[in-house]
């Protein structure tokens, strides 16, 4: 009998995985990302009308240079000691948002399927 309840929660464990797995793989591809400096987000750009360009995130003193290219958003370089966020390389999914964590950083795909044309402020 404990043997079946062990099996039955594995069973339902393993189903609720595989659900899960589906549904993140058949969703809606994101276009839209926000730029968040502090908490407070700076842009919010629809990837899939922005024109390709480079410009600067500063954050007290500092500054991240971001790049949209072809559809896709990155952090080019920064002056943070580590350069984590440069190495992570372009922006891919929801799961996995580029952060700068000495300049406050972060770099996400939103839900906000707004009316945006490129860049708002």
């Amino acid at each position: 009998m404990k043997y079946k309840i062990i099996g039955g929660i594995i069973a339902a464990v393993f189903l609720i995985g595989v659900v899960g797995s589906v549904l993140v793989l058949t969703s809606k591809p994101k276009n839209t990302v926000r730029i968040v400096s502090d908490g407070r987000t700076l842009y919010t750009i629809d990837l899939s009308t922005a024109e390709d360009e480079t410009f600067t995130v500063g954050y007290g003193g500092h500054e991240n240079i971001v790049e949209i290219r072809d559809g896709r958003i990155r952090v080019a370089d920064a002056d943070c000691p580590d350069k984590t966020c440069v190495r992570m390389g372009w922006l891919s999914n929801a799961s996995m948002p580029i952060v700068c964590l000495p300049h406050h950083l972060v770099i996400e795909f939103t839900d906000d399927d707004g009316d945006v044309d490129a860049l708002t402020s």
